[in-house]
């Protein structure tokens, strides 16, 4: 399977599929801090025509889209104070971002991204179709992360650590929350989970071996 894995520098999810014996790409504007024989240092809008992808995971930013962030829309965090521009204009780009890899020509699309404000949420035309924690995939952590899906099915969750998660100090479970300030915090924080990544590996993989498998010799046509 052919699989490009938009907006991500890391190699962490297309090193899963790698792994698995699938065709994976990586496409972003920096380089990858993984083996740049198959990653694309490029604007990832130039290679989503290439008409041989099967499936694309897209890790858009999401500084102006989050909900955590509605508040910067507003001229000093006050919705009476009026809209902020420059950060309106933002979010605005990044919705329409997102939504040009929801709507990109290729058959099986995953978009994530973090709980949407409502209004990155109204350009971008549907809400998540799944939202995934990090302790239903073996990380003991919690960052509620939407899935906005095409073509595939729902990741079914592997390892449940919700209790060993809930057992540890406010500042573990929540690390990224609390991820101190500075210039990579923006880096860290984007980061996939290695459980997540082997979870969209194994399961979104296995279904395209599912729907391409021939039939065996005697079955029925």
């Amino acid at each position: 399977m052919r699989v490009l894995v938009a907006c991500e520098y890391s190699a962490t999810v297309r090193d899963a599929f790698r792994a698995r014996g699938h065709d994976a790409w990586s496409a972003d504007l920096l380089p990858t801090e993984g083996d740049p024989r198959w990653h694309i240092q490029d604007d990832v809008l130039h290679v989503l025509s290439d008409a041989r992808w099967d499936l694309m995971i897209a890790h858009p930013p999401c500084t102006f889209l989050t909900y955590a962030g509605a508040k910067h829309l507003y001229v000093g965090g006050r919705k009476e104070n009026g809209r902020d521009p420059m950060r309106w204009e933002s979010m605005s780009d990044g919705a329409l971002f997102f939504r040009a890899l929801l709507r990109a020509p290729i058959p099986r699309i995953a978009v994530e991204n973090p709980i949407m404000l409502a209004e990155a949420r109204k350009i971008v035309g549907s809400r998540a179709d799944q939202i995934i924690q990090p302790w239903q995939f073996g990380h003991p952590e919690s960052k509620r992360t939407g899935l906005w899906l095409r073509g595939l099915p729902h990741l079914v969750p592997t390892h449940d650590l919700e209790a060993e998660m809930m057992a540890l100090p406010a500042k573990d479970r929540n690390r990224v929350h609390y991820m101190a300030p500075g210039p990579d915090r923006w880096r860290e924080r984007s980061r996939t989970y290695a459980g997540i990544a082997t979870a969209m590996a194994d399961q979104w993989g296995a279904e395209h071996r599912r729907l391409h498998q021939a039939p065996l010799f005697g079955d029925a046509a």
